[in-house]
């Protein structure tokens, strides 16, 4: 096997591994910001916002990821470009770059799904608890914050750590919209070299290592997270 490519690919590695933990944290955080509230107008209503919610988890979830990457990407970054107050705006330098359609899609298909994710993590939650709240006078706003949202979150910690490992497999798709993460980088030292094997296997190397990075860290969370309050 041949790895001589490598001392001069290897700063070029550590760039694309710190862009893959930068789409990987921000499409998550991102993603669970939105969760959040669509799985929880699913549960407590009003009807038509619940079914806007279920709508778009729907979308989300029937739809592939490229094709909603692609759509942003070569379509909204199309229109975009077609404006020239945007083009001489500030925002410029962002919207331009694949990185923020990347980031923007896979925060919206995570949305999606761990909306559904939140929605039965909310309707896990026993009904007695949140009375019991009730009863001592908290108001429905403390009653999520203090109660629901935190036992919710709890029931649905190995879920999540899931979706975290489902997402990280998913980033190599931001190579298509021009960023170097580690598959861009693996395929531009593909094209580059003509070698096949060893750039993927490295590649499979580092998500590999990603994801047991990922699994003990969300199990550390789950050991100190109490199971009950």
């Amino acid at each position: 096997m041949n790895w001589s490519w490598f001392p001069e690919y290897f700063p070029l590695l550590l760039q694309g591994i710190w862009l893959t933990i930068q789409l990987l944290v921000l499409s998550m955080v991102f993603g669970l910001i939105i969760a959040v509230p669509v799985g929880l107008v699913q549960v407590t209503g009003p009807r038509w916002l619940g079914a806007i919610a279920r709508g778009y988890c729907t979308l989300m979830r029937g739809t592939p990821l490229l094709v909603q990457l692609w759509l942003l990407y070569f379509g909204l970054g199309s229109v975009f470009a077609s404006y020239p107050e945007i083009r001489q705006s500030v925002f410029w330098p962002v919207l331009r770059e694949g990185y923020f359609y990347a980031v923007l899609a896979f925060s919206l298909n995570e949305g999606g799904y761990a909306g559904e994710i939140m929605r039965g993590a909310f309707l896990s939650v026993p009904k007695g608890e949140l009375e019991s709240a009730r009863a001592f006078g908290m108001s429905p706003w403390r009653v999520l914050r203090r109660i629901w949202l935190p036992r919710a979150f709890r029931n649905v910690l190995p879920t999540l750590a899931g979706e975290t490992v489902l997402m990280l497999k998913a980033t190599p798709l931001a190579a298509t919209v021009t960023v170097l993460d580690i598959f861009g980088v693996i395929l531009r030292v593909r094209q580059n070299t003509y070698l096949t094997y060893e750039p993927l296997l490295l590649a499979a190397a580092l998500y590999m290592v990603i994801t047991l990075v990922i699994t003990q860290m969300f199990a550390r969370i789950e050991s100190r997270v109490p199971s009950r309050r």
